[in-house]
């Protein structure tokens, strides 16, 4: 059916899916109780960044450089000595508060961000650590982060996705289960982009007929409709449900993703400001589409796990927070000047840390006893550093926080409580959080 048909290739893709009935697909819903947010931007940097290079600063490691770290924690790979950090830290901002040179732009905004500095994960491995970030359990298909906010809050645009996911060049490991809506209905699941792509027709494949005018296309899904209607009539059919809607979604968009990923229509400065790289590219669209409505945008830095950078750290840490500093802190500015930094979350971050430690003399191994991420905007008090790691930086001691901890906190500021956005499943009410979860409020204004 030309348009639908071609456009709904990549949604429709994975059959395995599980899905629930839509009831009239996803409509516009109040949080619980007042929110202090209503839209994330997740930049997710896959791989692992090193906490104790960007925003724990361990002086301990200079002082016992290259000597055993004395700590009763094992790794996956043999490691060495203590391993310095090569980039320097200061303070910002009135806070005074920690941030090393690789982020020297994000660091204007230090007043801004509150890092949480005693995250930690349950496996050393990036598969399970990423289903646990994304989606709050390592081991069982789970809804992610962005489809429980849309299936709580709904979409402000029935034109454009209310969850998108982008990556330059392709996909991260475990691809779209990274983003899936698990056992929520299908509708819920993220989008994928490759904003490598320039064109609009390339970034959104199909996004336009070659063969049908739009009134010729709305007379055919009309008449699918029509079909549709008298198939399920009598029968339940989840995924038929998912696939009218996203057929409608995929007609919609027609009008609005055009504007929507086309920077072109910025002003000069505000395209300087982000910069011509491929992640200046999709921050700018990603703050497009957020004042369009879009409730969830997930920024991924690459295909497969870029900061996986288990030998010369140095340069291949210097090079990716290169690419993303600028942009970090031009959406951070942007989103002030428009408005709208007092109601959007922003999340930095990896599905686990690296170890202080040494691997080959100029890499880290992966590390999930602690980490970093860090939020800014609406709700967050900033100039923060909330928890600590050791001496060293190898584990979490003072105030460990976990991903549910964390997801707990992303749903309170959307204005859930996380232990009432539910989905019943297979007879059992489902959550986010599963049975954990407590939110940081130390961290809250």
């Amino acid at each position: 059916m030309g348009l639908g048909a071609l456009g709904l290739a990549g949604v429709l893709a994975d059959e395995g899916r599980a899905s629930a009935s839509t009831e009239g697909g996803v409509g516009l819903r109040q949080p619980q109780y007042g929110a202090r947010v209503k839209r994330v931007i997740h930049f997710f940097c896959n791989g692992g960044p090193s906490h104790v290079d960007t925003f724990d600063p361990k002086p301990a490691l200079q002082k016992h450089a290259g000597q055993p770290v004395p700590n009763t924690l094992t790794t996956e790979r043999k490691t060495g000595g203590a391993l310095p950090s090569a980039f320097a830290f200061k303070k910002y901002g009135e806070s005074g508060l920690e941030i090393s040179d690789l982020f020297q732009r994000t660091a204007q905004h230090a007043d801004d961000i509150a890092v949480v500095r005693s995250m930690y994960a349950h496996v050393p491995n990036h598969e399970p650590s990423l289903m646990l970030m994304n989606c709050g359990d390592s081991a069982q298909p789970r809804p992610s982060v962005g489809a429980w906010v849309l299936y709580g809050l709904g979409a402000e645009n029935r034109n454009l996705p209310g969850f998108i996911a982008m990556c330059p060049g392709g996909m991260p490991i475990k691809d779209s289960e990274n983003w899936q809506s698990g056992f929520l209905p299908g509708v819920y699941q993220g989008t994928f982009i490759d904003p490598q792509h320039r064109q609009v027709e390339k970034l959104i494949e199909n996004i336009r007929s070659p063969h049908a005018s739009p009134g010729v296309q709305r007379s055919q899904l009309d008449l699918l409709q029509s079909l549709n209607t008298e198939h399920r009539q009598g029968r339940l059919d989840p995924r038929l449900d998912a696939r009218i809607q996203s057929f409608e979604l995929a007609f919609r968009m027609q009008s609005e993703a055009a504007d929507a990923f086309d920077i072109s229509r910025e002003p000069q400065h505000i395209q300087e400001l982000y910069g011509t790289h491929v992640h200046g590219r999709q921050t700018l669209m990603a703050r497009r589409l957020l004042e369009r409505g879009v409730r969830y945008v997930q920024l991924w830095h690459g295909a497969g796990q870029p900061w996986d950078n288990h030998s010369d750290i140095a340069n291949a840490h210097r090079k990716l927070a290169g690419e993303i500093d600028g942009p970090i802190a031009a959406l951070m500015a942007d989103l002030k000047q428009r408005g709208m930094f007092e109601d959007t979350l922003i999340v930095w971050g990896g599905e686990f840390g690296r170890t202080p430690t040494s691997e080959g003399g100029s890499g880290r191994d992966h590390n999930h006893y602690g980490f970093s991420v860090w939020l800014a905007g609406g709700g967050i008090r900033g100039g923060t550093a909330y928890g600590a790691t050791d001496d060293f930086g190898f584990q979490a001691v003072e105030k460990p926080t976990s991903v549910h901890d964390l997801h707990a906190t992303i749903l309170h500021l959307l204005g859930f409580d996380h232990e009432k956005l539910t989905y019943r499943y297979a007879g059992r009410d489902f959550r986010l959080t599963d049975v954990h979860g407590h939110v940081l409020r130390d961290i809250l204004v």
